[in-house]
């Protein structure tokens, strides 16, 4: 039986349901796990935890809207963290952890095998919680780190902080999406993310939603997709006092990347499947050859 899903928001779990989702967790019959706004004990949220801990299958796990409510649930889903091995998405939205429960959750985080994914939107985060985040954002080759991030409505974040996620985010060679929407950021934090992307192999998805920019800042974020070779695909830029018409250039030149990229691909296949076409650069030249047993053999010559 393939692994499926539980999905409960907004209701007063019972001791018989928690019951049945641990049971689900330990036969490795869950792939999602979703308790979005839910109301369960301290010993339910307890049971739920171990239960995490010996799933094998479990892939993503939500705790959205207040679940991992104190310190005490930081610490039991922490323990759970470190044994769990196959959870790849964490969502702990609208969670009050602040930086000390950070703190607490930091070390399973930075140590766990399959995390790809985390959500800390609205956990009323500040620098020293930024700072802890930066170290799941390795640089090249340090060692596998987070692909996606959202960091959305978490107003005690400074400029300061911003500034040392925008390093992080330069150098990290793993990261595709980051969310931090509605973040009061402004014009000068924008600027010092626009050079992030501008250095970042890998970041397709940038989420500005709602975070005080202005025109300013969209000439930034302009001069930057037209003149900086990035691997950026999504700047979403609504809500923020920034003119149509420079939001529409910026979402033009990034059509205009993604169409470059689709011939490049499209062209690269035509190669593969016609090996008579020659490569020609201004050193060499591949010229193909052919056995007399049909064989096809590539040589490099030197011109």
């Amino acid at each position: 039986m393939l692994p499926g899903s539980i999905q409960i928001s907004g209701e007063t779990l019972s001791g018989a349901e928690i019951r049945d989702i641990c049971e689900s967790l330990r036969e490795n019959s869950v792939r999602l796990l979703s308790l979005r706004g839910c109301q369960l004990s301290e010993r339910g949220f307890g049971h739920v935890c171990r239960g995490v801990a010996e799933s094998r299958s479990l892939a993503q796990l939500n705790l959205n809207l207040g679940i991992v409510s104190n310190i005490n649930r930081v610490k039991q889903l922490a323990e759970a963290l470190k044994t769990n091995r196959s959870v790849q998405s964490l969502f702990l939205h609208g969670s009050p952890l602040t930086d000390a429960g950070l703190a607490l959750l930091n070390p399973a985080l930075s140590i766990h095998p399959s995390l790809v994914a985390l959500d800390l939107g609205d956990c009323m985060l500040g620098d020293e919680g930024i700072n802890l985040i930066c170290g799941l954002l390795p640089p090249d080759g340090a060692k596998s780190g987070l692909k996606e991030l959202t960091l959305s409505a978490n107003p005690g974040i400074t400029s300061k902080g911003w500034g040392r996620l925008a390093i992080a985010v330069a150098h990290s060679s793993q990261l595709r999406v980051l969310n931090l929407d509605y973040n009061p950021l402004g014009d000068q934090v924008a600027g010092m993310l626009a050079v992030a992307v501008a250095s970042s192999r890998t970041l397709e998805v940038l989420d500005l939603e709602g975070t005080g920019l202005t025109n300013q800042s969209a000439q930034t974020l302009l001069d930057m997709v037209e003149n900086y070779p990035t691997a950026l695909r999504t700047l979403i830029l609504a809500e923020n006092n920034i003119s149509p018409e420079l939001q529409q250039q910026i979402s033009d030149l990034l059509s205009e990347g993604e169409e470059e990229e689709e011939t490049e691909a499209h062209e690269v296949t035509a190669r593969e499947k016609n090996p008579w076409i020659c490569q020609n650069n201004s050193s060499s030249q591949m010229v193909l050859m052919t056995s007399g047993l049909g064989d096809s053999l590539l040589a490099e010559t030197e011109m």
